[in-house]
């Protein structure tokens, strides 16, 4: 009996010496829409109306695991397009500012790469995206290493010191899951690098002749009836602009897609099959597929996720909003109902 204790405790301590010696994988994520509330309030204040929160929905998604590396630089480009059309709101502009350097979901604990371009607008000159303190500042998703291409900022030409920096956090990487804008109002301009000299004017000279317009992420309304993505939107947006001839022709459209969704939605769980990357409001919760399940991404506090339709082009929307305003919304597409089409 005591042999056989001895050789239990023996074989314990091996397993659990294996698993400290073992690498911990986990995903790192954050409540996204967070990430644009204040930008989306300070839109409001500006008087940007109903622009503000497709610009909004887009840039937050553009954190999830799936974005490209320049995606997010996009979104705050359209944050500070909108902004310029507001008289320069300072206010905007500072929280795009900032947006462009929250820390993007990482699927298994390790760097995000970084956008190898400049960005259209010369108020984002320089800055970048930080890190989470959780992930792995020496391994970059797809398996890349400090010092190859995709970890080293744009316009810089060495590693960042602190790895994971930012210049709105130059001290290092931030606390997992939390939001640059609550630990600082200050992007961190004084702090952003000269780089290359090349980049900056390469930005400035774009500036001109780049297009205005600010994406909004639209889902088709063939898909009314199932899950959005954020490809789909992508795409759709380009694709709906041209269609649409006459806002009559659509809006009520929309507005009774927007419903469809809202009840599609209603019936979905986590554990309801999905396509990677389908966006989808789960218990009143912004939720994207992760690995064929729905991952919940949150809303803001007093805020729930829902299909609005899209005002000046065919399509609809996700947000967190009220129910007060989503079925605001879509009753004045001229559907009625409420936000499912079942009042």
């Amino acid at each position: 009996m005591v042999q056989f204790t001895s050789a239990l405790l023996v074989a314990l301590s091996a397993l659990a010496l294996q698993a400290q010696g073992a690498p911990l994988h986990k995903r790192i994520a954050q409540v996204i829409a967070d990430s644009t509330a204040k930008w989306e309030k300070a839109c409001l204040a500006a008087g940007g109306a109903e622009k503000c929160n497709p610009v909004s929905v887009t840039a937050f998604t553009t954190l999830l695991a799936a974005a490209g590396p320049c995606e997010q630089q996009d979104s705050a480009d359209a944050m500070v397009d909108l902004a310029k059309t507001l008289n320069n709101d300072a206010d905007m502009i500072k929280f795009a500012q900032i947006f462009a350097q929250q820390p993007r979901n990482t699927p298994n604990s390790v760097a995000v790469p970084y956008c190898q371009q400049a960005p259209k607008n010369e108020e984002l000159n320089g800055l970048f995206q930080c890190q989470f303190q959780g992930a792995n500042q020496q391994t970059f998703v797809g398996g890349l290493k400090v010092g190859d291409a995709g970890t080293i900022p744009f316009g810089h030409s060495a590693p960042l010191s602190p790895l994971g920096s930012c210049p709105a956090n130059p001290d290092g990487p931030i606390a997992d899951g939390s939001q640059l804008s609550d630990i600082t109002q200050d992007p961190g301009l004084d702090n952003v690098s000269g780089g290359d000299d090349s980049s900056s004017d390469s930005s400035s000279s774009d500036d001109g002749s780049a297009d205005t317009t600010t994406t909004e992420a639209a889902t088709s309304t063939e898909a009314a009836a199932a899950t959005t993505s954020t490809a789909a939107a992508a795409s759709t947006t380009t694709a709906t602009a041209s269609s649409g001839s006459s806002s009559g022709s659509f809006q009520l459209q929309n507005g009774k897609d927007a419903q469809a969704l809202n009840a599609k939605f209603a019936s979905l769980t986590a554990d309801s099959s999905c396509n990677e990357g389908d966006n989808a409001c789960i218990d009143g919760a912004f939720a994207q597929c992760v690995g064929g399940k729905f991952v919940s991404l949150g809303c803001a506090a007093t805020t729930k996720c829902f299909a609005l339709p899209l005002v000046n082009k065919a399509g609809t929307s996700l947000a967190c909003t009220t129910e007060d305003d989503a079925s605001a919304r879509i009753a004045a597409a001229g559907a009625t109902g409420g936000v499912a089409g079942s009042d």
